[in-house]
């Protein structure tokens, strides 16, 4: 059994150590490729639902970035874009005046 903290009597300090290296790890790399990536969908033009969108990025509390899609009607950050189903319209919810089931049906009696 090798006990790895244990100096080897003929180790006169030529062997490299850890701490003397260059490192990269797969994290540090993945982050790097995801904030790569972010950058270049914020600075292009997305095709979303037939039409041209952009995105917008906000801070999030520890320093990361959060992407968003610009609404095309307000321009306002909005995380899900809706296209209206009668007029064909993009944007949020709010600008296309939508509301969920449960809104339209609260406080009248489910028929099961």
């Amino acid at each position: 059994m090798s006990n790895n903290n244990v100096i080897n009597q003929r180790d006169l300090g030529f062997s490299p150590i850890v701490e003397n290296c260059q490192k990269i790890s797969v994290d540090e790399l993945v982050r790097k490729a995801t904030k790569n990536l972010k950058k270049r969908l914020v600075e292009a033009q997305i095709e979303a639902l037939e039409a041209n969108v952009k995105l917008t990025t906000s801070r999030t509390m520890f320093g990361g970035e959060r992407l968003w899609f610009a609404c095309p009607l307000c321009a306002k950050r909005s995380g899900i874009l809706y296209q209206h189903p009668i007029g064909g319209t993009i944007g949020c919810r709010n600008c296309l005046s939508l509301i969920y089931k449960k809104q339209r049906y609260k406080g009248m009696v489910e028929v099961i």
